[in-house]
């Protein structure tokens, strides 16, 4: 049975989660390879993409899809980083605390 304090501290954590949505949506990180950029949000999703004109037509889809792994995966980092700081925030334990207790 789920208690009155534990209801409360479940919400928080879904209003919590929501604002971090939002924000995560707000941040943009970039990748770039060889003259191909991309541009994406934490939450992630494309936001833009830039391929030079000069670009070798055969070389787009390797440097495409190497732009878009490396901004996905800051993307991935930083709403990671987001996650932590606000379960910290709240008094959860983070995996730097998880780590301080293993020690």
């Amino acid at each position: 049975m789920t208690s009155i304090s534990q209801a409360k501290d479940l919400f928080r954590m879904q209003k919590e989660a929501k604002k971090i949505k939002k924000q995560l949506k707000k941040i943009q990180v970039e990748a770039e390879a060889e003259g191909v950029k991309v541009v994406v949000s934490a939450e992630p999703e494309v936001l833009e993409i830039f391929i030079p004109s000069d670009a070798d037509p055969a070389r787009v889809p390797d440097l495409l899809k190497d732009a878009l792994n490396r901004a996905l995966k800051k993307a991935q980092i930083v709403a990671a980083e987001q996650m932590q700081s606000v379960m910290g925030s709240m008094g959860m334990p983070t995996d730097q605390g998880m780590r301080g207790l293993s020690q």
